[in-house]
């Protein structure tokens, strides 16, 4: 903390995620996130952490949720056909209760795909990307100082809630190389107090079950229920944005991470010539900024989402937007990248409407 770092983006990520006390990683390689497992791979055992590059993808997952069960601060990444392999995973580790970390650095698809940098895995991650009803707190950084910062915050939401949370970015941000500064302390999670639900040395204590089901007759619904009212309350305290510009806007950019670095570039280029843009960036991919979204719209009767896929960053803008403000997309898929330029001559056609 207050030393500044050039670091690369997945290498900022992985010394965010031990600065902030991940001391378990299990994973499997795949581009554009291998210096994720590279750096954790040397960094791990220097603090006294376990690395394990698995057999795969499916292995990996199963890992952390043994080594979350025992009261770790776990993590693994992958890219879009990696986590695709985790969901299941996913899957049964939120219906547990128990607290993980994962990052996804996105490369180009679908299917096999590129390694170029995209966004088209933002429905998977926002809408659990797995079976059953249940949700992941997503955080979407769009630098390299985010990358390593936000590790923290995910793994203290994810002990706060007993939920799964991660990183949403893309092999742009986890190639690209800026400083960084640390915002917190060092976690030394040796000094933790044991939580009550974590398994272990049962002697002198009542028996402990983590289990992701519940097969009595209603049971797994009133479990499912509690789940919901636990993804209810996240919706209303943990939000986060920023806003840059958008008290005077005529129209509105929403985009996250590269893309709003973009879409920043392009709000900069039209304010020169006079064009009022303003920008609205998600931190927060779930929970989402549906509230800001609708009152701004109430206001600003034109809103443009940029993204790096076909668009589905669109989809929730307008179920924010209820009908009041005309959406419109600019989408890159599959690896494509736009500019500033490209999206102020798309604002200047959308404001001609």
């Amino acid at each position: 903390m207050g030393e500044k770092l050039l670091m690369k983006g997945n290498e900022a990520l992985a010394e965010g995620a031990v600065r902030a006390g991940c001391r378990f990683f299990a994973g499997y390689p795949i581009t554009p996130q291998n210096e994720v497992p590279e750096y954790l791979s040397w960094r791990l055992p220097e603090v006294g952490g376990t690395f394990i590059q698995a057999e795969s993808e499916v292995a990996a997952i199963n890992m952390l949720f043994g080594a979350s069960a025992c009261g770790a601060r776990v993590m693994t990444s992958s890219s879009g056909p990696g986590i695709s392999l985790k969901q299941e995973g996913i899957s049964y580790i939120s219906g547990a209760n128990l607290p993980i970390f994962y990052a996804n650095v996105m490369r180009g698809g679908p299917g096999l795909g590129n390694i170029a940098p995209s966004q088209g895995d933002y429905y998977q991650a926002t809408r659990g990307g797995g079976h059953g009803d249940y949700r992941v707190i997503v955080f979407a950084p769009n630098s390299v100082s985010e990358m390593g910062n936000f590790p923290k915050r995910c793994y203290d939401l994810a002990e706060k809630y007993r939920i799964a949370t991660m990183v949403l970015t893309d092999g742009l941000l986890g190639q690209m190389m800026e400083p960084i500064e640390f915002d917190f302390e060092p976690v030394d999670p040796s000094k933790f107090t044991e939580k009550e639900w974590v398994l272990g040395n049962a002697e002198g204590r009542e028996r402990r079950v983590i289990r992701s089901y519940d097969l009595r007759p209603g049971f797994l619904e009133k479990m499912t229920l509690k789940l919901g009212e636990k993804y209810k309350e996240i919706e209303e305290k943990e939000v986060k944005y920023e806003a840059i510009q958008v008290e005077d806007a005529e129209i509105l950019l929403i985009a996250y991470g590269t893309s709003s670095r973009i879409s920043k570039s392009a709000l900069m280029l039209g304010r020169k010539e006079g064009i009022k843009i303003g920008l609205l960036r998600p931190t927060t991919l779930w929970p989402f900024p549906t509230k800001i979204i609708s009152r701004l719209s109430e206001r600003i009767k034109k809103i443009l989402t940029v993204e790096m896929s076909l668009g589905q960053l669109v989809d929730d803008v307008r179920l924010a937007v209820e009908g009041k403000a005309k959406v419109y997309l600019h989408g890159r898929p599959s690896g494509g990248i736009p500019t500033g330029e490209e999206v102020l001559e798309v604002v200047k056609n959308i404001m001609k409407d």
